[in-house]
């Protein structure tokens, strides 16, 4: 296997505040990396600067090979290979869920509308929403709006895919069928990187877990090493608060 992911003694600030103080993380191809731990810890702003969404104080990303830099053509272009689930959805309310799909792959990919369209139905059979493409997103559940901005993610024939808190915004019975589709697209083999509050996914679904704590990385290893056995203070803490979730 090759690291999709390197990142090595990546620090970021904001102000006086060090949010990620020199971490060194790499993942591999078709792996599942499970970031957890306490609010604050770094993990959504660790989501946001492997994306290029936040710029980076010290250190160096590498995705697919290709070293990320601050900004331009390189960026833009590094960036489509990256598909990124935010806890809010993110569509176009305007739009259509079908025309939410395609229009990056039109605009960006340079698709045409039938090769958009067709890739954006797959998709959505994929996530179960077949009879959705004509809808519009304030006609769908939380849950459903957050499967068709993983179709939409994946229209893009991202290399990795991130996803930070996707379950976070739903009600507890919709989230469910979010967590399956992610675990469909790991057993495909999407790389993935996925900051959760969701224990039993993790266990399930995680090849590595990482336990973040004060901008770095208190421990990691498999669920059960880390979620049954953890040896950092900070993770016995952290998972103790839990309450044995999930």
């Amino acid at each position: 296997m090759s690291a999709i992911v390197s990142m090595q003694q990546v620090t970021k600030r904001f102000g006086p505040l060090t949010v990620l103080d020199a971490v060194d993380l790499e993942v591999q191809q078709g792996e599942v990396v499970v970031l957890i731990g306490p609010s604050g810890a770094g993990k959504s702003t660790l989501l946001r600067c492997v994306n290029g969404l936040e710029g980076i104080d010290g250190g160096t990303i590498t995705v697919d090979g290709q070293q990320l830099v601050q900004k331009g053509r390189e960026l833009n272009s590094l960036r489509r290979r990256i598909g990124m689930v935010f806890q809010q959805f993110n569509l176009f309310p305007h739009l259509r869920v079908i025309d939410n799909i395609t229009m990056a792959q039109r605009d960006v990919l340079g698709r045409s509308r039938e090769e958009a369209e067709a890739r954006a139905r797959e998709l959505l059979a994929r996530v179960g929403l077949s009879e959705k493409e004509h809808a519009y997103p304030e006609r769908l559940s939380g849950g459903q709006q957050q499967r068709v901005a993983i179709a939409r993610a994946l229209a893009m024939d991202p290399v990795l895919m991130l996803f930070d808190e996707p379950t976070s915004a739903l009600d507890p019975e919709l989230v469910g069928e979010v967590l399956q589709v992610m675990r469909d697209l790991a057993e495909e083999g999407m790389t993935m990187v996925v900051v959760t509050h969701e224990m039993r996914f993790a266990r399930q679904v995680a090849d590595r877990v990482v336990l973040m704590a004060d901008g770095g990385i208190a421990e990691q290893g498999t669920p059960e090493q880390v979620l049954e056995h953890p040896t950092s203070e900070r993770g016995r803490a952290f998972l103790a608060e839990l309450g044995g979730q999930g």
